[in-house]
């Protein structure tokens, strides 16, 4: 919190005017931080006296680099399995404990779960720490801390990456906040350092720049990565890999909530998980055109995405919606039309194995991301794919204007 050391204030009010959320006061002979502060810290770097600090900012954790080694990645795990992205952060993890030269750890809450911990441990994880009991079978928000938390107090990792997925974005705060350390959400890449520095790097301000974001003074270093943007792991067992099963009392098992019934969702088709996706963008000129597009994709096998606009003019749902606030997907054939490519919507598609581009603007950023580009009139060239798909001339048009 901002704190004011009063005997160096001569109250000349510069850090009232600059505060963007009038979140300080004067009050008889002293400045007052109010309940409206959202530590911008603008009123520390204002303040001509050096008056104004952050309490706490600036205290190294003891010995950090010495007592925090290793890397720890967070499964997601439910009755169905362990869930897929569960297998990209192990693939990351490995890369950058690898790099660092520690070790990889895991850790497994659930019920029931001695086969997904030897599977994990089958994919290069060093050390899995298994969290099994039955109060854990369904996911309930403070046991779910408290076992991520004891698992960071037994080894001490220098990095922890959970899944950006409804659970691991409900998880990853709380868990920062018991050990006063950041946390990036959402990132795309993930860099290491030599001294152990993690690199979270992810597009902000709407996608126009990527942010790289470190944590010099906390540990561990937290990040949620997001599914589909890093690639998955390969078996390989690591000498002396093992699975420690461990405990939590019953205090630590403890919640507020309690779960009266659960009942399994239906199957449905995920657009992350499709491997041929066309993508609709607002070179689109009317939300029937969007059936044209849709008919490639499923001459195609595959299934039709759009982009933040079309969602928000109610032409398609959020489900379909290709981006930073919609799905990453990685398929192996990705055709967008009337895409210009903001980083919004690339940062989504950058783990697509082919990415072919049709857009009248042959300036438009997409062409740079794209492997293919067609530039004219989207109509007519995805009708005469439509045409060569039903004629059995698969490609024909495609080969023709690439």
């Amino acid at each position: 919190m901002i704190e004011i050391n009063h005997g160096k204030c001569t109250l000349c009010e510069a850090c009232i005017a600059a505060c963007p959320f009038a979140a300080l006061m004067r009050q008889g002979n002293r400045i007052v931080v109010l309940e409206s502060c959202r530590l911008c810290k603008i009123c520390v770097k204002r303040c001509p006296e050096g008056a104004i600090f952050v309490a706490g900012e600036g205290e190294e954790q003891l010995d950090s680099r010495a007592h925090w080694r290793g890397v720890m990645v967070v499964a997601e795990w439910t009755a169905a399995g362990l869930h897929p992205v569960t297998f990209e952060l192990v693939g990351k993890g490995r890369e950058l404990a690898d790099e660092l030269g520690e070790k990889l750890y895991c850790v497994v809450v659930g019920s029931g779960i001695d086969q997904a911990c030897r599977e994990i441990v089958e994919y290069g994880v060093d050390h899995c720490l298994a969290y099994d009991h039955p109060e854990l079978e369904v996911m309930r928000i403070e046991p779910y801390t408290s076992a991520i938390a004891n698992a960071i107090e037994r080894v001490n990792p220098g990095i922890v990456l959970l899944a950006a997925t409804p659970m691991g974005r409900a998880l990853a705060p709380r868990v920062a906040v018991r050990f006063r350390t950041g946390l990036t959400a959402d990132c795309t890449r993930l860099e290491v350092r030599g001294d152990g520095e993690l690199v979270q790097i992810r597009p902000a301000f709407g996608g126009n720049i990527m942010a790289q974001i470190i944590t010099p003074k906390r540990r561990p270093q937290m990040a949620t990565v997001r599914y589909k943007v890093m690639e998955r792991a390969v078996p390989q067992r690591m000498p002396g890999a093992r699975v420690e099963h461990c405990q939590l009392n019953s205090e630590e098992l403890r919640s507020r909530v309690t779960v009266i019934k659960s009942e399994k969702k239906p199957p449905q088709t995920s657009l992350a998980d499709a491997e041929v996706v066309v993508a609709a963008g607002r070179g689109v000129r009317s939300k029937a055109d969007l059936a044209m597009l849709e008919e490639l994709a499923e001459l195609l096998g595959g299934q039709l995405g759009v982009t933040r606009p079309l969602v928000e003019a109610g032409w398609a749902g959020h489900t379909r919606q290709i981006g930073l606030s919609g799905r990453t997907i990685r398929p192996k054939l990705l055709i967008t039309a009337g895409i210009s490519g903001a980083v919004q919507f690339t940062a989504g598609v950058t783990g697509a194995e082919l990415i072919v581009a049709i857009n009248s603007d042959p300036s438009a950023p997409i062409f740079r991301t794209a492997h293919y580009g067609l530039v004219g009139d989207l109509y007519p060239i995805v009708q005469g794919l439509i045409q060569d798909l039903k004629g059995g001339t698969d490609g024909a048009v495609l080969a023709h204007n690439s």
